[in-house]
C-alpha cells in the first residue's frame, strides 16, 4: 500500500500523523510511505528522520494526494 502523510494546514496545528517509528514499521511490512516536505517540523521531526526510517519526501501535498492509496492526517482534510 502507498501511504501518504501531508503536512497539517490548520492554524496552530503542529502535529504530524506519523512518527519515524511508525514509518519504519510500515516500510518493514512492505508499504511505501510518502511524507510532505517539512510535515514534521512543528513536532520537532526533521525530514532526515523520516528518510532514515524509509519514507520518501514529496515537495507538495498535491503530489501525495495523487499517488497515495491511503492518506493519514491528524485533522480532517481542508
Amino acid at each position: 500500500m502507498i501511504v501518504g502523510v501531508p503536512r497539517e494546514v490548520k492554524e496552530a496545528e503542529h502535529r504530524v500523523a506519523i512518527v519515524p517509528g511508525g514509518v519504519e514499521m510500515l516500510v518493514k511490512d512492505g508499504h511505501q510511505v510518502y511524507i510532505e516536505k517539512n510535515a514534521g517540523i512543528g513536532a520537532g521531526i526533521p525530514d532526515s528522520r523520516f528518510i532514515s526510517a524509509g519514507a520518501k519526501i514529496m515537495p507538495q501535498a498535491r503530489d501525495i494526494w495523487q499517488v497515495a492509496e491511503m492518506i493519514i492526517k491528524v485533522k480532517e482534510p481542508i
